[in-house]
């Protein structure tokens, strides 16, 4: 576990539609259940792949020359997400936005606000399983995981780390909702209005980052 997996990590985080979700679930006529449901299902969804990639990935001197091939990927990787987030920085690519509702029409609910509108546990653990399902940096971080030289031990306490950071905008709510219901959900409205108003900073620092980082780490591989 390095800077990079790190990195990965917080990258999976950055991720405003969770705080959405905390709403919803703070607004449940049973908020802890649904919480714990709903972290139920996307923590074992992520750490049950996590763990799957970490048992079955090899070993030992495979692990070392799927390392020392994969650099030219590392590489190529890099430099792709060095593109992206100078393309973000620069204001040369958007991402998609939903067309605002017109005049007197009510705005639509989206799918987690009609499936959480109740408390409905099942229904929480599986939106929860989908929220876990592995993304583009979760299999980068797990491929650069189980090439590293780390022993399984180290690899199990990465797995979950990056549950952990990955869920972080769930579980902080829920710990707040917990020690200071009164202020949670005031506080959750403000970060989610923080992190939609920086998101496009944040993403492009940490694009930028885990891109150099890749960068730098195929060519000294490559060059070693």
């Amino acid at each position: 576990m390095d800077a990079m997996f790190l990195g990965l990590a917080c990258l999976a985080a950055l991720n405003p539609k969770l705080f959405a979700v905390d709403l919803l679930l703070m607004e449940s006529r049973r908020p802890y259940l649904m919480f714990s449901c709903f972290l139920a299902g996307g923590l074992s969804m992520c750490l049950t792949v996590g763990l799957l990639a970490v048992f079955t990935g090899g070993s030992g001197n495979e692990l070392s020359a799927e390392a020392s091939a994969s650099a030219g990927l590392d590489l190529a990787l890099g430099l792709v997400l060095l593109a992206i987030g100078a393309l973000l920085a620069t204001g040369r690519l958007h991402g998609r936005r939903r067309a605002p509702a017109a005049a007197g029409e009510p705005e639509r609910e989206g799918w987690a606000q009609r499936m959480l509108a109740r408390p409905r546990p099942g229904l929480a653990i599986l939106i929860g399983a989908l929220a876990g399902t592995p993304g583009g940096a979760y299999i980068a971080a797990l491929r650069q995981l189980i090439n590293g030289n780390s022993p399984v031990t180290e690899q199990v306490v990465a797995v979950l780390v990056f549950a952990l950071i990955e869920f972080s905008l769930v579980i902080i709510p829920f710990v707040f909702l917990v020690a200071r219901p009164a202020v949670a959900r005031t506080q959750t409205r403000r970060a989610q209005s923080w992190l939609m108003a920086h998101a496009r900073q944040l993403i492009v620092a940490v694009t930028l980052f885990v891109g150099g980082y890749m960068t730098l780490s195929g060519l000294v591989r490559l060059l070693g």
